[in-house]
């Protein structure tokens, strides 16, 4: 069980250290943040400003891929991204099944390639 689980040292400071601050604030925010409309204007317009941020993330990975990224050819990288977005529509907008389909035709067509 050693081998496998490493250093138990580091895995106790990584839960204190990494997980639990982040929790406590995921928490408080659940707790108030349960009253709130989900379509009162503010928060429609954050769910736009977190969608925008994100979607220019992907599209600055896309156009300039770090690191192993920068190995796998543009046409396999966009078309993976197609082929997720028409899972993502066609699956009732399961975003689980749209990223799960981009990812495995990626990896795979890096495999395929070589």
């Amino acid at each position: 069980m050693q081998t496998f689980i490493g250093d138990w040292h580091a895995l106790v400071i990584l839960v204190l250290a990494g997980f639990m601050p982040n929790e406590v604030w995921r928490m408080l925010g659940l707790w108030l943040g349960g009253g709130i409309d989900e379509e009162a204007d503010i928060l429609v317009w954050v769910r736009a400003v977190a969608t925008a941020i994100l979607a220019g993330v992907i599209a600055q990975i896309l156009v300039s891929p770090p690191g192993a990224l920068a190995t796998v050819p543009a046409p396999l990288r966009y078309g993976s991204v197609l082929f997720g977005l028409l899972v993502f529509l066609g699956f009732k907008r399961s975003i689980f099944a749209g990223v799960l389909c981009g990812e495995l035709m990626m990896v795979g067509g890096k495999y395929w390639l070589g």
